[in-house]
């Protein structure tokens, strides 16, 4: 059992002097992130198919460990029905497959207005996409969460050992802690409301992997208990042998990667997972100091 925590970045100049050490510069960003957290979503792909030359040195500033968890670009899941990308798909594949056993999860965001009427063009694609390159879908019309094209969709995806993705924006949508936030990281969160969706929220599980994308409160105190009850979750799927890819975002991408280190400690004080690679490098800084 794998527990894989990230963010949807790591090129973000303010976590230098934070996360990052002071005055890492930006061509080693990836290679500071990596040597902390274990996954990342990279959005950067949903935009931009990066050139060959990119993901080689993707994968020579990384640690064989880390998993890059791409967003399928916008030009194939946000132009029309899937069908009619499905080149464009294997293309995209074929592109990042030099990373390897880097690569993670694909994800597969579909746009609110791709709606259970369309199962049939989902349905194709799917049978379409090699089934070694795991894929997760995240959908976003509100009629897939009910019954019963909710139960149709998790069936496809489980007869084809994919995930549903879950996004959880309720952290960001609660009330209780607004009053402590102030000037942007008010701005921050009240922007984040409009941008990211407000779904329900169901914890079940497609395939040999759960897939949860975790929208954060801008302060750390505010993610306590959603962050425990995810943390539950995710105990109990590495127990029945899923691995899990987790990605922790926050409005002002500030407390983003403490989201991570806070999750991956509570998850391990139930289950025996393998340590964050950022403890580590605290305890080699700490033991370093005491012989110094």
């Amino acid at each position: 059992m794998n527990l894989y925590v990230g963010c949807p970045i790591w090129s973000f100049r303010g976590w230098v002097g934070n996360f990052y050490p002071k005055g890492t510069k930006a061509s080693e960003y990836l290679r500071e992130y990596s040597r902390r957290l274990t996954t990342t979503e990279g959005n950067t792909t949903f935009y931009a198919v990066p050139a060959p030359r990119t993901v080689e040195s993707w994968l020579a500033e990384t640690p064989e460990t880390f998993r890059f968890c791409f967003k399928v670009p916008k030009a194939i899941s946000h132009a029309g029905q899937l069908v009619d990308h499905i080149d464009a798909a294997r293309e995209f594949i074929r592109i990042m497959s030099p990373l390897g056993s880097r690569l993670g999860p694909m994800f597969l965001q579909l746009p609110p207005r791709y709606s259970p009427r369309l199962l049939g063009d989902l349905k194709t694609f799917l049978e379409a996409w090699p089934p070694e390159v795991r894929l997760g879908v995240e959908v976003r019309h509100l009629d897939w969460f009910d019954s019963p094209h909710r139960e149709s969709l998790n069936q496809l995806l489980t007869d084809h050992n994919m995930a549903r993705v879950v996004i959880d924006t309720r952290p960001i949508r609660s009330l209780s802690g607004e009053k402590i936030l102030e000037g942007s990281v008010y701005q921050s969160l009240l922007e984040a409301r409009e941008r990211k969706p407000d779904v329900p929220v169901f914890q079940e599980r497609t395939a040999d992997f759960v897939f949860i994308r975790y929208i954060g409160f801008p302060e750390l105190d505010g993610n306590r208990a959603l962050l425990g009850e995810w943390a539950n979750y995710v105990s109990s799927q590495l127990s029945a042998g899923a691995d899990a890819f987790v990605f922790c975002h926050s409005p002002n991408n500030l407390v983003a990667p403490y989201l991570c280190r806070e999750f991956h400690r509570l998850v391990s004080s139930d289950v025996n997972i393998a340590p964050l690679p950022w403890d580590e490098i605290d305890s080699n800084t700490l033991e370093q100091g005491k012989l110094f």
